[in-house]
């Protein structure tokens, strides 16, 4: 049998008259979408419009919850208790749910955008209170959680469904984590060199980081951010690569 594997975007991250991304030309071509819930970007309108547009295309709709850093896009980290940790996770989750409910949908996996992903794959409390808001929320939700991260362990330790993401526009340190955006050649804007990428730690079952070095790790989603300048050429590359050898799929078909 084919294996699965899912291409996932974060999108919905438009707010008021400011416009970020393609969102739906992407749609057409991604399986499952992380959508922003206002606290890193988005809006009540778009948020309601992105859930609309997603469920027309099939594409499984995803909670991407952040730190309350508006301003910062979410890439600021932020001093906040378990308590608060645990209630701004809660609150971006039932917000985007609510939406998804009205058009006749639910928001079935939780990816944490930004900082708070980024903290949550190193800090090991951190990541047990966003596990705790997912399951407070709904345990059957899928954590969308980065390979190799205390995040994706506190997933499993809470009892959570975990999918485990590759980033396929950013590079990886020896670690595991994720070069950070302010050393050159972090982040990849191009739909070739993302292919490759991508390629490489499938072939090689494992994140490949700029040493060359791999860490094995099963691979369930890739991910192209949708503020990237040439996230659609990206995504179409990386669709197109994928269906060659893997059957592309929702997050919830990796559960059912």
């Amino acid at each position: 049998m084919t294996q699965k594997i899912n291409l996932n975007a974060d999108l919905g991250e438009s707010f008021g008259a400011w416009r970020m991304g393609d969102d739906d030309a992407l749609l057409r071509v991604v399986q499952s979408a992380s959508l922003a819930c206002g606290f890193h970007a988005g809006d009540p309108v778009t948020m309601r419009r992105t859930v609309r547009a997603a469920l027309e295309e099939g594409v499984s709709i995803g909670a991407h919850p952040s730190y309350p850093d508006l301003q910062g896009f979410g890439r600021r980290s932020m001093r906040c208790s378990a308590e608060e940790i645990e209630a701004l996770v809660l609150y971006q989750i039932g917000a985007l749910d609510g939406f998804a409910k009205a058009e006749g949908g639910r928001v079935s996996h939780v990816k944490p955008h930004g900082a708070l992903s980024n903290d949550s794959c190193r800090d090991a409390a951190l990541a047990q209170s966003i596990a705790r808001a997912v399951k407070a929320f709904d345990q059957n939700l899928i954590l969308l959680a980065p390979a190799l991260s205390r995040l994706a362990e506190a997933g499993v330790a809470a009892g959570l469904r975990v999918a485990l993401e590759i980033f396929a526009d950013r590079t990886y340190e020896d670690d595991g984590a994720l070069t950070p955006r302010s050393e050159p050649g972090a982040v990849l804007d191009d739909a070739a060199a993302c292919g490759v990428h991508v390629a490489s730690m499938l072939d090689a079952k494992g994140l490949v980081t700029r040493s060359g070095k791999i860490l094995p790790t099963p691979i369930h989603s890739v991910c192209v951010h949708g503020d990237g300048s040439r996230a659609f050429e990206t995504a179409l590359t990386l669709r197109e690569f994928l269906s060659e050898k893997f059957s592309l799929a929702p997050l919830p078909a990796f559960f059912a």
